[in-house]
């Protein structure tokens, strides 16, 4: 399945308004939801998973963290992503000291153990997400998934939440590069069609949106999407004329956890470029309130009335 790249004519602020008071109305047969900090605490899990390795990394290796994140986000921008699973390999300072990969594996398996112990303890759904996800697969609803992280690092995330039977068709980005002969676990899905969205399109794209929503044969106004991002997630909604939903819970991680933004600042993976990008999404902002908010994914179920999809399951 492969996504066109079209340029759709969005309708004005007002005519959109107006599609929403309206759309309120109608009876909802497709979800779309993004993943990170909407079905799960992304933000959560990656702080405490690096926190912990980063730990242990300057504690074995005698190095301080002054050498180490520099490095790390070296790392992050030659791969595009603040989840690179081959980080310590290539990190030149243990380079130095260890000489192989093969060896700063060796060395540094208590580092990735205190990774792999926090992810595995913290890696799970916001309270609602899996009784709210059974009851609109029950009602025979299309559920969409749609996130810019990696299309690796998102399927493992699918796998080990128990979405592969819930989620219907999941778009996400392709991956990096891996190292020459790494053989990795390759995440088969049992259900869910795994769809990747073009290189370098990135949220808010209403074009990207609409597109998938043809690509699986619904149609904007049957439509739902939720998502954590006023700017990213629920503008991208409002211009594409679907219903959309701000899940206020996701957010809340900006005000509780400032270290951790701290940490994934002097780790990322964006560029000047990116930045430059991102100060563009800002001016652009219309600051349009969304439709709706929830406190929790459950509360979809009071807004809308669901239905099933009778288009095309492709």
């Amino acid at each position: 399945m492969v996504l066109r790249n079209f340029q759709g004519r969005l309708p004005n602020d007002s005519l959109l308004r107006i599609h929403q008071r309206e759309g309120r109305l109608v009876t909802k047969t497709v979800l779309i939801t993004d993943l990170d900090n909407t079905l799960f605490d992304w933000f959560g899990v990656w702080y405490a998973c690096n926190s912990a390795m980063l730990s242990k990394v300057c504690a074995i290796s005698g190095l301080d963290n002054s050498v180490i994140l520099p490095e790390i986000k070296a790392v992050h921008q030659r791969h595009g992503t603040a989840e690179y699973a081959f980080l310590l390999q290539e990190l030149p300072s243990l380079h130095n000291l260890y000489g192989t990969p093969e060896r700063i594996m060796e060395v540094m398996d208590e580092a990735v153990h205190a990774f792999n112990s926090e992810r595995k303890r913290r890696l799970k759904l916001y309270p609602t997400v899996l009784d709210t996800l059974n009851s609109l697969k029950d009602q025979g609803v299309l559920v969409i998934a749609y996130t810019e992280s990696k299309s690796f690092y998102t399927a493992c995330r699918i796998k080990k939440l128990g979405l592969d039977r819930l989620i219907d068709f999941l778009y996400s980005p392709p991956d990096h590069e891996v190292p020459d002969g790494f053989i990795g676990t390759k995440f088969d899905f049992e259900l869910t069609v795994h769809c990747h969205t073009p290189e370098g399109e990135i949220k808010p794209n209403p074009t990207l949106l609409l597109d998938i929503i043809n690509d699986v044969g619904a149609t904007p106004e049957e439509c739902v999407y939720i998502g954590d991002s006023e700017m990213k997630n629920i503008e991208m909604a409002q211009q594409a004329g679907v219903s959309d939903v701000l899940a206020k819970y996701g957010a809340e991680h900006f005000d509780t956890n400032p270290s951790g933004y701290e940490l994934l600042r002097a780790v990322t993976h964006w560029t000047d470029a990116d930045v430059e990008r991102e100060k563009a999404i800002k001016q652009n902002y219309h600051g349009i309130p969304a439709s709706f908010t929830v406190d929790r994914f459950s509360e979809l179920m009071d807004i809308f009335e669901f239905s099933p999809f009778q288009g095309v399951r492709l």
